[in-house]
């Protein structure tokens, strides 16, 4: 398919953040650092794919909440080690974190992606006694790629997986900078690696699936951010709106597409205190 400029250029993270190998620099050390100082159960493995593993990085208290975080990267790079720091301001105020791993594409394809999120999700779900955290409150959270991931989840209907039906699995859902329609993504570069015609991108796509889990939404936006992303949650919020009790919205200001997540690590962030007060209920 033939490359829309308009549309590429709306997408191009990297090129709209000059400075992103810098960031990611930081972000290496500050990952490092995050490992040297907090142990973790590394590399737990709830898939058969080569990277279908979870590091739990655990509070004392046995009945805290879960906090599971999915990175970003266009489905088909970065990894859960290089963001990890993202969870020590969350572990410090007494909340268990997952940082999801899964294989990239094209080594899977984006549908068996999917699906391994969700086998994730599962197995956090029922190692909630094992680990020590509370299968009531499992809150989740995705970046870009992980954001649309959120939204898979939030479509999931769990009987179909083995979980019992009339629970409540997911108590509270975050999407920052995430894409919901990839449709728009199919005449772009990205979609070299994911390999989607236009009818597998809707099927992928949260913005035309019906939501199985109404819990509270939030829908993060960096103000810096390309219009392409904030017509992403824009186009997401006005077709899920009626159907969620609680579906709040947030403009990050002067946040571009990777600072807006760094917003986690930050105590005093809207964001962060909307993941807090959300898991305090």
């Amino acid at each position: 398919m033939t490359i829309d400029p308009e549309l590429e250029k709306l997408y191009n993270v990297r090129a709209a953040i000059p400075d992103h190998m810098d960031i990611f620099a930081e972000w290496e050390q500050r990952a490092t650092d995050f490992s040297n100082a907090v142990p973790g159960l590394l590399d737990l493995p709830y898939g058969t794919g080569d990277r279908a593993k979870l590091d739990l990085y655990l509070t004392e208290d046995k009945e805290a909440p879960l906090h599971v975080f999915i990175h970003g990267g266009y489905w088909q790079a970065r990894d859960k080690s290089q963001t990890n720091f993202l969870a020590k301001a969350l572990v410090d105020a007494g909340v268990n974190v997952a940082m999801l791993g899964y294989d990239l594409c094209p080594t899977v394809t984006l549908r068996e992606l999917t699906e391994e999120i969700r086998q994730a999700f599962v197995w956090l779900w029922k190692h909630a006694d094992k680990h020590g955290y509370d299968q009531r409150k499992i809150q989740i959270c995705g970046h870009s790629a992980g954001g649309h991931l959120v939204g898979m989840l939030l479509a999931t209907d769990w009987s179909k997986y083995g979980l019992p039906a009339g629970e409540k699995f997911i108590h509270s859902a975050i999407a920052i900078s995430g894409l919901f329609d990839l449709t728009q993504l199919v005449p772009t570069s990205i979609n070299n690696k994911l390999g989607l015609d236009l009818d597998e991108a809707k099927t992928l796509s949260p913005l035309f699936a019906e939501p199985q889990n109404i819990c509270p939404l939030l829908l993060v936006v960096g103000g810096d951010e390309s219009r392409g992303f904030h017509q992403q949650s824009d186009d997401l919020e006005k077709a899920w709106r009626d159907k969620f009790t609680q579906l709040d919205r947030m403009n990050t200001e002067e946040c571009h597409h990777l600072s807006v997540v760094a917003q986690l690590t930050d105590t005093e962030s809207a964001l962060f205190q909307w993941a807090i007060n959300m898991l305090k209920r």
